[in-house]
């Protein structure tokens, strides 16, 4: 990414914060850590029955800039749309970007 004009949506990067459940298990919620400047292109779009409930899955490229220590635990969100991040990598070996694939899922 040579524009960094591009980046023009607001997202909210989260992390999971995982709680002891009382039953031996854990409670994961997610707290805001960041907000980035961020450039979002869909990629592929397939159709999906989960739990017997139809649905979608979008995956979406998302470009930041380099800065926030971001891995696969984290996800991203804008408004009600939450993306789960499935691979991070720099996209041109500069360190300046950080492209990264995730999914949306809607029902």
């Amino acid at each position: 990414m040579s524009d960094p004009g591009r980046l023009r949506h607001r997202l909210v990067l989260e992390a999971p914060v995982e709680a002891d459940d009382g039953a031996g298990g854990v409670v994961r919620s997610y707290e805001n850590i960041a907000t980035v400047w961020a450039a979002i292109a869909p990629v592929t779009l397939s159709e999906q029955v989960a739990a017997e409930a139809l649905g979608a899955r979008l995956t979406h490229r998302i470009v930041i800039r380099t800065g926030f220590d971001v891995t696969t635990r984290h996800r991203f969100k804008l408004g009600n749309r939450m993306f789960r991040i499935v691979a991070i990598r720099d996209p041109d070996e500069s360190g300046r970007f950080r492209e990264i694939h995730a999914e949306e899922r809607s029902n």
